[in-house]
């Protein structure tokens, strides 16, 4: 979602039917977005993403030339946009799929203006944090590995301390550069329950003093 101080987020929808397209393209207008491009099979929604480099891309994982996360994958190989992945079944194997190819975030059809919304910033805020991690692991498969032991630790966070995730990354991120470690690091101390990085006693209130 996008407010009047920032600028509307640009995005690019791919999906083959265009009526589903349309619907989509009206709910993202209606919460202030910016379609830039639209396409109906994946290869086009690659070179329409090439040529934008939106802010996010939405793509339909069953899609005529080019299926949604193969899209996806050269899409975020090229490092242009984090990709949303939609689909009308949330099978495991899918998911696993659209994962390991770097997709950010996925979303079960049919959906509402209240289930996009959120799917599309826990997709934007994914990809900021996968982007911090650039500095630590030089290629994608490892950023990927180093991601999950890290939304490991962010949920461990969550549930033990009652953050919320983008509270859960900072808390990591802070506590890595105090302590000069990876963040990577960080997460595996996190994991094995260890008090060798501290805790965040105080939950959300700490997180939010450590962000103002």
């Amino acid at each position: 979602m996008t407010t009047e101080s920032s600028p509307a987020r640009r995005v690019i929808i791919a999906e083959d039917e265009a009526l589903i397209r349309l619907d989509l393209k009206e709910m993202l207008q209606e919460e202030g977005y910016e379609v830039v491009a639209e396409a109906s099979d994946g290869e086009t929604a690659v070179r329409l993403a090439e040529e934008f480099r939106p802010d996010l891309c939405i793509f339909d994982v069953k899609m005529p030339v080019l299926d949604g996360i193969t899209a996806a994958e050269r899409v975020i190989e090229a490092r242009i946009a984090p990709v949303l992945i939609l689909t009308a079944f949330s099978q495991r194997e899918l998911v696993e799929r659209a994962a390991e190819a770097g997709v950010m975030n996925y979303l079960v059809k049919p959906f509402t203006k209240d289930k996009l919304v959120p799917a599309i910033e826990i997709a934007v805020s994914r990809h900021t944090q996968l982007t911090a991690l650039e500095g630590e692991v030089a290629d994608l498969a490892s950023r990927l590995e180093t991601r999950k032991i890290v939304d490991r630790a962010k949920g461990i966070l969550q549930t033990a301390h009652g953050m919320s995730e983008p509270e859960a990354f900072r808390w990591i991120q802070k506590t890595s550069m105090d302590r000069r470690m990876t963040m990577k690091e960080v997460a595996e101390v996190v994991i094995s329950g260890s008090s060798g990085v501290g805790t965040p006693a105080e939950g959300p209130a700490a997180a939010k003093a450590e962000k103002g």
